[in-house]
């Protein structure tokens, strides 16, 4: 199971905080035989007076182990399968380029995007519709342009793409920029 630190503390600290390790609670869910997330979480937090977050993270745990250990190629998989598939070359370019920019790089694939990092997150690849992909980049005090859009939360600025035609040297140039700055 590949958890990230934040997870790994609330895991270890499973049986401290609910008074049964988590396996017990996995048995518990077992017996209790539901299907849906939302009833396996009230369960725990009403029967057993589990914390919102310790219940959710049991019963996210519980259907990762039924459902088998899912890898970073799962994950891409998963967002460029259908009606997206033809937007899979235009993230292959992307990470082409970006593992080029230095050793540092690490692509991180997450449920619903590809988070490109250095020392932090310096761009997001999003297959956002059936038509483009959405490269958010952290480009701070960049002034916007026709293509190059503002954009809120975790990045600072968005690039929609549609084709491999369009990944060319000023999103390569938006890029190595936003990395450079991570």
């Amino acid at each position: 199971m590949d958890v990230d630190a934040a997870t790994q503390t609330m895991i270890d600290n499973v049986l401290a905080k609910t008074g049964k390790p988590l396996e017990e609670w996995f048995s518990v869910l077992d017996a209790a035989g539901l299907e849906k997330h939302g009833q396996a979480m009230a369960l725990l937090k009403s029967e057993h007076g589990m914390s919102h977050g310790f219940a959710n993270l049991v019963v996210r745990l519980h259907s990762d182990r039924d459902a088998g250990p899912v890898t970073q190629d799962d994950l891409v998989d998963a967002q460029y399968a259908g009606a997206k598939a033809g937007l899979r070359p235009i993230l292959d370019r992307i990470l082409d380029e970006v593992r080029g920019f230095g050793d540092d790089v690490e692509v991180a694939p997450k449920k619903t995007s590809v988070s490109l990092r250095r020392s932090k997150q310096f761009a997001v690849v999003e297959a956002a519709s059936a038509k483009r992909v959405q490269v958010g980049l952290n480009l701070r005090g960049a002034e916007p342009t026709e293509r190059l859009r503002l954009a809120g939360g975790m990045c600072t600025h968005r690039v929609d793409v549609t084709s491999v035609d369009e990944f060319d040297a000023e999103l390569v140039g938006w890029l190595r920029a936003a990395y450079d700055s991570a």
